[in-house]
């Protein structure tokens, strides 16, 4: 046999093999719950993509990665979860605690890696934090005591804050605990209150009213509705003069105050990592939860001055970054 019909034999045989598991092309899902024209949204999911790629998954080569936009609503998110697990996936990221208690509340065997979760053991996702146990395990966001440093901040921004509110989501476990842990630091004596979020025109006016009686302040907690709406909740804080502490440097970028909060793309990066581990055959009940090692603390001095707030050199000096 000649050497050129060896080879065609040999392609036709390697061509009828059944095809091993690391041959196949690995389908992963990731449930984004926010805007599809989200920049820090789109960076975020570019942060994972990035990190695939660097482990080695080359979209096309040996992964399809699909993703579905949810921001936060009901039917949207059912919708994005029915479609993704309709695709037989290795593995789904999903973000955000209520997209990921939905998401595991439709399947308990598809393996699931969550970011943007906060207190994920309350929420039913895992166990506990060292070995989740069943089908999920990611990484939080914070734990509930840092809501307390959030008062301690404002007070010391702004001296003269006696009540503030908290703009929060009830309707999930974490906008309770956030808001029983800001309660906590009682010896600071601002009396609080509760914004609920709504509508983005019926929470503005509610900010509006609120900002109305002096010596007033705003803490604002991480969930679906302010993520989607940060420069709404900066321009209205600022127009009202309403010093203001936020979760995320994302929204002192747009205009707010201070902020104080996990860097934003360490967990998506991680999380990565974790698709990754899962790919190559690890079970998602084995990874322990893991929880941010890094914090800034971020301060906008333009904004302060518009204010009329002279910042404390103390203040400043702890800051990872100050915009002038």
């Amino acid at each position: 046999m000649q050497r050129r019909e060896f080879i065609a034999v040999l392609f036709a045989i390697l061509a009828l093999r059944p095809a091993r598991a690391q041959d196949r092309i690995r389908r992963v899902g990731i449930l984004m719950n926010f805007a599809a024209d989200d920049a820090v949204a789109q960076t975020r999911h570019s942060k994972i993509l990035e990190r695939l790629k660097a482990l080695g998954w080359i979209e096309g080569r040996n992964i399809h990665v699909e993703t579905r936009w949810v921001e936060g609503k009901t039917d949207e998110t059912r919708r994005g979860i029915a479609e993704l697990l309709a695709l037989s996936p290795d593995v789904i990221l999903g973000t955000t605690t209520p997209a990921v208690v939905a998401l595991k509340r439709a399947s308990k065997t598809v393996p699931i890696i969550f970011v943007s979760v906060v207190d994920p053991v309350g929420s039913g996702l895992a166990a506990n934090m060292s070995r989740p146990a069943g089908n999920a395990t990611g990484f939080v966001t914070f734990e509930y005591a840092l809501a307390a440093k959030w008062l301690e901040l404002l007070k010391e921004i702004a001296p003269q804050v006696t009540r503030a509110a908290v703009i929060r989501d009830s309707a999930v476990a974490t906008g309770v605990g956030l808001f029983a842990a800001i309660q906590a630091v009682g010896r600071l004596d601002v009396e609080l209150s509760i914004i609920e979020v709504a509508a983005p025109m019926e929470t503005e006016q509610d900010i509006n009213a609120f900002a109305k009686t002096p010596n007033s302040g705003m803490i604002v907690t991480p969930n679906q509705f302010t993520g989607n709406h940060p420069a709404m909740i900066a321009a209205t804080a600022a127009r009202n003069k309403l010093p203001t502490v936020y979760p995320f440097r994302y929204f002192v970028d747009a205009g707010g105050l201070i902020s104080y909060g996990p860097t934003l793309y360490d967990e998506y990066v991680g999380a990565a990592g974790y698709v990754d581990r899962i790919l190559r055959g690890e079970k998602p009940g084995d990874l322990p939860v893991q929880a941010p090692t890094r914090y800034e603390l971020v301060v906008n001095l333009k904004t302060a001055k518009a204010l009329g707030l002279t910042v404390p050199p103390s203040l400043l000096a702890r800051a990872d970054e100050v915009i002038e």
